[in-house]
């Protein structure tokens, strides 16, 4: 009997994926890039206000959101745009079809391949910048850093999820490209611009529910939503507590939308590579 999934084919193409972004130094290149941010921030992200030094991971989380809103959706788009329309310009698609794999268990091996190599990659930059304020921070900081960099995961699984999709409807990789960097600039920099344009037109006259649910329609809304609302400290500096509704404050409940938006582009794209 013909199996429907199997694992040791989805592994065997994850751990190619990954051994190639390690090979390639991808890996250590975004480490390198996020622990240097992550450390800058935690020390002069003050400067502003004329003062210099770490001052707490409630301060340091917050403006580490804002950076990570723009790099890590840039990152995951660029690591997946490619894994299936490269694959077919190069030919080697139509080799990996001949043999015993289907094609869902490519979709989600080179999935898993990609996501493990953003995962190693953030963890690893922001646990090396955690490392010289170690001393400084108690175990509840030490949860909301970590609750922190998960999140940040997540939302670059999201990313990932809506590459990998643009991977499987492009014709070839440089369409594929345009359509990336097009996804970047609407969710991290056009989205909120309108919205906000929406909230002036209306003359503040849009509900909260309704201006709740429109962020959802963003990952980087979500991820920042996550953030912000895992601590009163944090909500206070952006002010949002007053116009978003009671249940899309809860993080089990951001975390869900999150998801969502990692799940469905992939069924998407899997329904579309069949």
């Amino acid at each position: 009997m013909h199996k429907i999934f199997d694992c040791t084919q989805v592994r065997i193409i994850a751990s190619k994926e990954f051994r190639d972004r390690i090979r390639n130094l991808w890996v250590l290149s975004v480490a390198v890039i996020f622990s240097l941010f992550a450390l800058a921030i935690a020390y002069f992200g003050s400067a502003q206000q004329g003062s210099v030094g770490f001052r707490g991971v409630d301060v340091t989380i917050a403006s580490l959101v804002s950076l990570v809103i723009y790099l890590v959706p840039l990152i995951a788009l660029i690591l997946g745009y490619d894994a299936i329309v490269g694959e077919r310009e190069r030919g080697s698609m139509e080799l990996l079809l001949s043999m015993p794999i289907t094609r869902f268990e490519i979709l989600l091996g080179k999935y898993l391949g990609l996501a493990a190599a953003l995962a190693v990659s953030t963890v690893a930059g922001f646990g090396a910048a955690l490392l010289p304020l170690a001393s400084q921070l108690g175990v509840n900081d030490m949860y909301h850093y970590l609750g922190f960099v998960f999140s940040a995961i997540l939302m670059g699984m999201a990313f990932l999820s809506l590459s990998l999709l643009v991977s499987v409807l492009a014709s070839d990789r440089m369409r594929a490209s345009g359509v990336a960097i097009g996804l970047w600039f609407f969710f991290v920099l056009i989205f909120d611009l309108v919205l906000t344009g929406a909230l002036v037109v209306s003359k503040g006259n849009l509900s909260s529910g309704l201006f709740g649910a429109l962020l959802m329609l963003n990952p980087a809304d979500v991820f920042r939503l996550l953030n912000i609302f895992s601590s009163e400290q944090v909500q206070n500096m952006y002010g949002l507590a007053t116009v978003m509704p009671d249940r899309l404050t809860n993080p089990l409940v951001l975390s869900a939308i999150m998801l969502g938006w990692i799940v469905v582009p992939f069924l998407v794209a899997r329904w579309r590579f069949k």
